[in-house]
C-alpha cells in the first residue's frame, strides 16, 4: 500500500521532492502546503513543474494538511530564517501523529549539544505523544558529512581526522535568501550576515561534527569556526541579481570539531560566484562543483562526489540529492520508533524503490 505523504515548502528542495512524490508508486501525494500566495490553488503537477494534474491543490493552511492525515509530511519549508516558525510546524506535525522528513529546521538533524535540551525534549514530547518520527537530512549538513564519511570509516584501523568539503560556484543558484540573507553575497567585505556571527556556523554545522563524533564514538570537547571574505574584482551579474565591485563574492569558512586541543573532524566550505576567484583555496574535481571527504587514518582516503543532472547544473544536482535522500528516507522514518531518528540509528538506505529503465 503507497504511503500517504504530504510535502511543505515548494521552494528549490521542495519542488524536486515534489516530483518524486507525484511520480514514486510508493507514495500517494495528501497534500501541498506553500507560503506564497502566487502559489495558492496551484495543482500540485504545475508546482512540481510536471507536465500532469494531480488534482491536489496548494492550500497555506496547515491545519488543512493535519486534516488530511498523511502518514509523513516532508518538510521543506525555510527554516534558515525562520527557524522559530519551522520548530513549530515540525512539532505540530507530530503531536498530530504525522511521521516528519526533511530537509528544516537543520539543527534538529542531531540537536544534542548543538541547541538546548528544553528545544529537544519539546520535539520529543510531541513525537512521544503523536507517536511519530523525524528525521532532518541533506547534502551538507547531511549525506556528505555523515553517511559517506561514516562508510569510509568502517574500513579504517584507525582514524585520526574526517573532513569535509564543499568546493561550489554559486552563481546559478537562484535563491536569493539564500545567497544575500545567509550567505552574505553583495555585502560589504566585513558586514557578517548572520550566518557568519559569533557560535552560527558552528550551531549550523555542529549537527554533522556531533553525529560524526558519536559514530566514532568520541567527545568534542569544542567547536571553533572562522569565516574569509573575497571581495569581486568588478561587478558582475549572477543568477540573483549584480554583485558589485568591492562585495563579497567568495567566501571560505571552517568549522572545527576540537578533541584534546586537536581538530579531529572538520567542515570546510568554499563558495565563489566566480570560478577565478581565490585559486588558492581548494578547487572542484569537476567544473562548477563538488564535494569531498577526505579521512586522515590507516587507511587514508580522498572521496570526490561530483553530482550531475540531465535537466541542470551542478547546484540542481546537488539540490536534487537533498531531495532524493529525503525522500527515499520516508519508509524507514514511517516504520522507526517515535522520537528524533538520525543516520546512526536508521537502516542503511540502498535506494530502494528508485530503479527505472533508461
Amino acid at each position: 500500500m503507497a504511503i500517504r505523504v504530504a510535502l511543505l515548502g515548494t521552494g528549490n528542495c521542495g519542488s524536486l521532492a515534489l516530483r518524486q512524490l507525484i511520480e514514486d508508486a510508493r507514495f500517494d501525494l495528501a497534500g501541498v502546503w506553500v507560503s506564497s500566495e502566487a502559489k495558492f490553488g496551484k495543482d500540485a503537477g504545475e508546482l512540481a513543474h510536471l507536465d500532469v494534474s494531480t488534482g491536489v491543490t496548494a492550500t497555506n493552511d496547515l491545519d488543512a494538511i493535519i486534516a488530511a492525515k498523511p502518514d509523513c509530511a516532508v518538510y521543506c519549508a525555510m527554516g534558515d530564517v525562520r527557524p522559530r516558525e519551522a520548530l513549530a510546524d515540525v512539532r505540530a506535525l507530530l503531536e498530530a501523529g504525522i511521521d516528519v522528513v526533511g530537509s528544516s529546521p537543520g539543527f534538529l538533524a542531531y540537536p544534542w549539544g548543538v541547541i538546548g535540551d528544553r528545544t529537544i525534549e519539546r520535539v520529543e514530547t510531541a513525537a512521544r505523544e503523536g507517536n511519530a518520527s523525524l528525521f532532518i537530512t541533506g547534502v551538507d549538513p547531511g549525506f556528505v558529512t555523515d553517511l559517506l564519511p561514516l562508510a569510509l570509516a568502517s574500513t579504517c584501523q584507525n582514524v585520526s581526522q574526517i573532513r569535509t568539503m564543499e568546493i561550489a560556484d554559486y552563481a546559478t543558484y537562484d535563491g536569493a535568501t539564500v545567497m544575500f540573507d545567509v550567505m552574505g553575497f553583495g555585502n560589504e567585505i566585513g558586514d557578517l550576515p548572520f550566518l557568519y556571527q559569533p557560535g552560527m556556523l558552528s550551531s549550523a554545522w555542529g549537527v554533522g561534527i556531533r553525529q560524526l563524533a558519536a559514530g566514532l564514538g568520541i567527545t568534542v570537547d569544542e567547536i571553533r569556526d572562522s569565516v574569509e571574505q573575497e571581495p569581486a574584482p568588478e561587478d558582475f551579474d549572477v543568477a540573483v541579481g549584480t554583485i558589485k565591485k568591492g562585495t563579497v563574492a567568495a567566501v571560505r569558512f571552517l568549522i572545527e570539531g576540537m578533541v584534546d586541543g586537536r581538530p579531529a573532524i572538520v567542515v570546510e566550505h568554499i563558495t565563489r560566484l566566480r570560478g577565478d576567484l581565490r585559486p588558492d583555496w581548494a578547487q572542484p574535481a569537476q567544473e562548477g562543483g563538488s564535494y569531498r571527504v577526505e579521512i586522515t587514518g590507516e587507511p587514508s582516503y580522498v572521496m570526490d562526489i561530483c553530482p550531475t543532472s540531465r535537466n541542470g547544473d551542478h547546484n540542481y544536482a546537488a539540490i536534487l540529492a537533498a531531495a532524493g535522500r529525503i525522500v527515499n528516507a520516508i519508509p524507514d522514518v514511517v516504520d522507526a520508533a517515535p522520537g528524533i531518528r538520525t543516520t546512526l540509528d536508521l537502516p542503511l538506505a540502498t535506494g530502494r524503490g528508485t530503479y527505472r529503465p533508461a
